[in-house]
């Protein structure tokens, strides 16, 4: 297969998977809600007030306890183990190809160079594509 159809291929599937295994799930419930105002652009002038009163730069704030963080990691890793489990499963093509009307119109997307050289090193990232 030639690289520039490997490259179409595994962003499709880059992108579907994150809409149907990590978008539509418990992270929805972390988008949802009132968003702050800033003023700054970068929420420096956004802080939270907690039960003790205690003012913190919303920088600084946790915006999930390791509660929701666990659970969240555990449906993506579910979800994506379905999702590689079940790929050729006739019906669950047919759910995706729905879905992957959706993902398309996303932007495309590109080589993490930051997460390949933290996995595989920092010379073996900058091997050419």
């Amino acid at each position: 297969m030639k690289p520039a159809d490997e490259a179409r291929i595994a962003a499709r599937l880059a992108k579907l998977m994150a809409m149907i295994c990590v978008r539509n799930t418990r992270i929805e419930e972390l988008h949802a809600g009132a968003v702050p105002v800033t003023h700054t652009g970068d929420y420096s002038d956004v802080f939270i007030t907690d039960a003790d009163g205690r003012q913190i730069p919303w920088t600084d704030a946790s915006h999930l306890d390791d509660d929701q963080m666990r659970n969240l990691m555990r449906q993506i890793v579910d979800r994506l183990y379905t999702f590689h489990l079940k790929a050729d499963d006739p019906r669950f093509r047919d759910h995706l190809d729905r879905w992957l009307a959706v993902a398309e119109r996303w932007d495309e997307p590109k080589l993490d160079e930051v997460f390949l050289s933290t996995i595989i090193g920092d010379k073996a990232a900058k091997m050419p594509r």
